[in-house]
């Protein structure tokens, strides 16, 4: 039987860490910007390409109405565009644009002495070791979603 006590020790230290982390990072953003706006921006820089709010709201796993949301309120500042899908004309379409991807690059400069310092404190090798823990169990909750 697995050790379901130990499971939930991970589970709330990546949480604590994970509410630590988002506070300072929106601590540190420009122009008003949210942890959640930029992790939609962060999303098509790393991946590219257009998605539907739907297929957006999936991937963060959360409701369609809040991607929805997150969605205008980004729109609103010409971060991104939404635009009808051309294979179905009640759908939408949503891509990143170059202003966008400018407020990307400005969020990650305001950061830098944030990561500056993690990196003065935390040793380089454990981020390696960590970093593919990490991603092995992304990749298990994102596949196991309920």
């Amino acid at each position: 039987m697995p050790n379901t006590s130990l499971q939930f020790q991970i589970l709330n230290e990546i949480g604590i860490i994970a509410q630590l982390s988002q506070n300072a990072f929106e601590r540190v953003m420009p122009q008003g910007m949210t942890f959640s706006q930029f992790i939609v921006l962060n999303n098509f820089v790393r991946l590219g390409g257009t998605r539907s709010p739907a297929e957006l709201a999936s991937a963060f796993q959360v409701t369609r109405a809040t991607m929805t949301s997150t969605l205008q309120r980004l729109e609103a500042k010409g971060y991104v565009l939404i635009t009808a899908d051309p294979k179905d004309g009640r759908a939408k379409r949503v891509a990143i644009t170059e202003a966008g991807r400018d407020m990307r690059e400005v969020c990650l400069r305001a950061l830098g002495p944030l990561l500056e310092r993690h990196a003065r404190d935390w040793p380089a090798t454990a981020d390696a070791g960590l970093l593919a823990t990490l991603g092995q169990l992304r990749k298990v909750l994102d596949e196991n979603r309920s």
